[in-house]
């Protein structure tokens, strides 16, 4: 929840950079500890970056349960993963989910493209201190 909150932060820019943290945070703690939330846990953390974040109602919900669920599936299918393919197969569900609220929220007309992909690539980018992040944040309930 603090990870979406982050947007709410007073930046100038000209075009948006930041990357969906959120989303980040869900997918390093996805990613880390898959026993760490349920199926469902994307629907109310989504609902929240909707509201804080502008987007139409319900887009981050949608979009962010698909990717919880297409991990999922992965996971079943994959023997094993490691930090390589955990690294890409966020960054195509950051990829998917920029890509997907673009098309939900702006007008096909509207030239974004080139700002949407310098906000995929520094997502993809900050992925592992994301990962990172949850991997400091788990081992600090852990010990305590």
């Amino acid at each position: 929840m603090i990870g979406s909150l982050v947007t709410i932060l007073p930046v100038i820019a000209t075009f948006t950079f930041l990357p969906p943290f959120g989303l980040l945070m869900l997918l390093g703690w996805r990613m880390h500890r898959a026993d760490a939330m349920k199926v469902w846990a994307p629907v109310p953390l989504g609902l929240l970056d909707d509201l804080v974040s502008g987007q139409p109602l319900g887009s981050a919900m949608l979009f962010w349960t698909l990717c919880f669920l297409a991990i999922d599936v992965l996971d079943t299918r994959l023997v094993w993963r490691d930090f390589w393919q955990d690294w890409a197969i966020a960054a195509g569900a950051i990829g998917f989910c920029l890509i997907a609220g673009r098309l939900v929220a702006a007008p096909l007309s509207a030239h974004v493209d080139t700002a949407l992909l310098i906000q995929i690539v520094a997502s993809a980018a900050l992925f592992p201190l994301a990962t990172r992040l949850c991997a400091r944040l788990d081992s600090d309930v852990k010990r305590n």
